[in-house]
């Protein structure tokens, strides 16, 4: 093979974060602690190149056969064609030129495993070898000289023998073995981390790579039937589709008319307010209003499910079904506890790329919050998916809960920066009764309304009143209707209070 064409490594995860995948006939090194996943990757490289025909080898120091084949088993793989060789099998002891006792100098041990994995890489002839694991070979070196003379025979070994070697380390030495690092042509990290709440979290980081561009930082997988997802980094700089600069009405004429004929795509909105307010309601008329023109909309709902959903539009007059029925409109349920940043962002550019949506609306980004590791990376990360979805003509609406109901209100976070288009909700009270207000506080592209406007939502949809001008407070949370009653929408028996 020539060395300047890649060989995949069994998943298009890490292909893609490597741009294309290994460099032949090298040494790379997967490490960390047990259960992280660095057996169930190196089986998918050596079941890759099992696929394509070439002769494979998985030496097996510290599993035993049995134990790969149950792996392979419940990943629903097949290990034919792989050449298990495991050192040393349960019968190794009634072989006198084999055995290896604790009576044996650690050289000899050493030399003479060495030496068996020699000789089965001359009978197999592989083109990938899976060596697990180098901690069985540290223990038998004893020291570090010694064991850094063993690594570097093996390396010069196989680059004789032009052979793509994986080995792996679970990290049991005391401290941070980096001698690993400089024989490697490239280290791949496996880190899985416990989390106080939900399932643990598992990401994977490429410390170093010859030659080889390679997205850099960490990159969410989880481990499933059938191997590694692995979900490169976003990186909106990468992708760009050109596409019309038109816009995207909401369904509502008086609503368009607030936004000074409508949101444009390509941009995103964020809807603030407190809970309750009418921010999801207004969110599902956009991505109704798609569906109804023939465009793919997604919802990605974090904090209700699809029965509420369906509740809601009957309430407000919506036609969510026949929308969902035509595949026109797709809403997915996300379970924060469960669900990783890096698998969310996959999922909606699958979305994006494959459905062809083009609203996307995310309910609530506290939902996302939550759903965040690390909180101080949460704004990096909207702005590196709010950026994607822009530069692919998608229009997104965005969920903001603030915190408290009447009263003084904040916001978890503030992504306003980011937001094209700000739409602030409120409740007011007027009369013993309490009333809804919306107002447009920002919008980058073109005109918008500067009033406040009365909103209700009712049987008929979201219906707005004249714009209130006798109205102080609103901003400050405390919001108060000054005047004499004249501006406000009348009574409706079909109103949701």
């Amino acid at each position: 093979m020539d060395d300047g064409e890649r060989i995949s490594s069994g998943s298009d995860g890490l292909d893609s974060i490597l741009g294309g995948g290994f460099d032949p006939n090298r040494m790379y090194l997967y490490e960390g602690r047990p259960g992280s996943g660095k057996t169930t990757i190196a089986m998918q490289f050596l079941l890759e190149g099992a696929r394509n025909g070439e002769s494979v080898l998985y030496v097996a120091l510290s599993e035993t056969e049995r134990e790969l084949r149950l792996v392979a088993a419940r990943h629903g793989w097949s290990l034919e064609g792989i050449d298990v060789f495991e050192l040393v099998p349960p019968d190794a002891v009634l072989d006198p030129e084999r055995e290896l006792t604790v009576l044996h100098p650690a050289e000899v041990e050493l030399s003479e495993t060495i030496k068996l994995v020699f000789d089965r890489v001359e009978q197999v002839n592989p083109t990938r070898v899976v060596f697990d694991s180098l901690s069985e070979l540290r223990l038998l070196a004893q020291d570090p000289l010694r064991y850094r003379r063993q690594v570097l025979a093996l390396k010069h070994f196989f680059a004789q023998k032009d052979v793509t070697v994986i080995l792996l380390d679970d990290l049991s030495s005391s401290h941070e073995d980096l001698q690993l690092h400089s024989i490697s042509h490239g280290v791949i990290l496996l880190e899985q981390l416990a989390l106080d709440y939900g399932a643990e979290r598992r990401r994977l980081r490429v410390m170093k790579m010859r030659g080889i561009e390679f997205r850099g930082g960490f990159h969410d997988f989880k481990i499933e039937k059938g191997g590694l997802s692995i979900y490169p980094r976003l990186i909106a700089a990468e992708h760009h589709t050109a596409f019309p600069k038109d816009i995207a009405s909401s369904g509502n004429a008086q609503i368009d008319q607030l936004l000074g004929g409508g949101l444009e795509r390509g941009t995103n909105a964020l809807l603030i307010g407190a809970a309750g307010v009418g921010k999801s309601s207004l969110a599902l008329t956009y991505a109704i209003a798609a569906a109804e023109r023939g465009e793919n909309a997604a919802i990605f709902a974090f904090d209700e499910g699809r029965g509420t959903l369906e509740a809601r539009a009957q309430t407000i007059g919506l036609p969510l079904q026949p929308a969902i029925e035509s595949g026109r409109l797709t809403f997915q349920q996300i379970d924060p506890a469960e669900l990783s940043p890096g698998e969310f962002a996959a999922t909606v550019r699958h979305s994006v790329e494959v459905n062809k949506a083009r609203v996307v609306v995310i309910d609530s980004l506290n939902g996302y919050l939550n759903a965040m590791p690390d909180e101080r990376f949460l704004v990096l990360q909207m702005h590196e998916l709010l950026s994607y979805l822009g530069q692919q003509g998608v229009l997104t609406i965005l969920v903001l809960a603030q915190h408290g109901l009447v009263g003084q209100v904040e916001s978890p976070l503030d992504i306003s920066y980011l937001s094209d288009a700000v739409l602030m909700l409120r409740y007011f009270e007027y009369a013993g009764t309490v009333r809804r207000a919306i107002s447009v506080v920002k919008k980058r592209s073109g005109h918008h309304e500067h009033t406040i406007r009365e909103f209700r939502l009712s049987s008929q949809g979201v219906t707005l009143g004249e714009p209130l001008t006798e109205f102080s407070g609103i901003f400050s949370g405390t919001p108060q209707y000054i005047g004499g009653g004249g501006p406000l929408m009348k009574s409706d028996e079909h109103a949701r209070s």
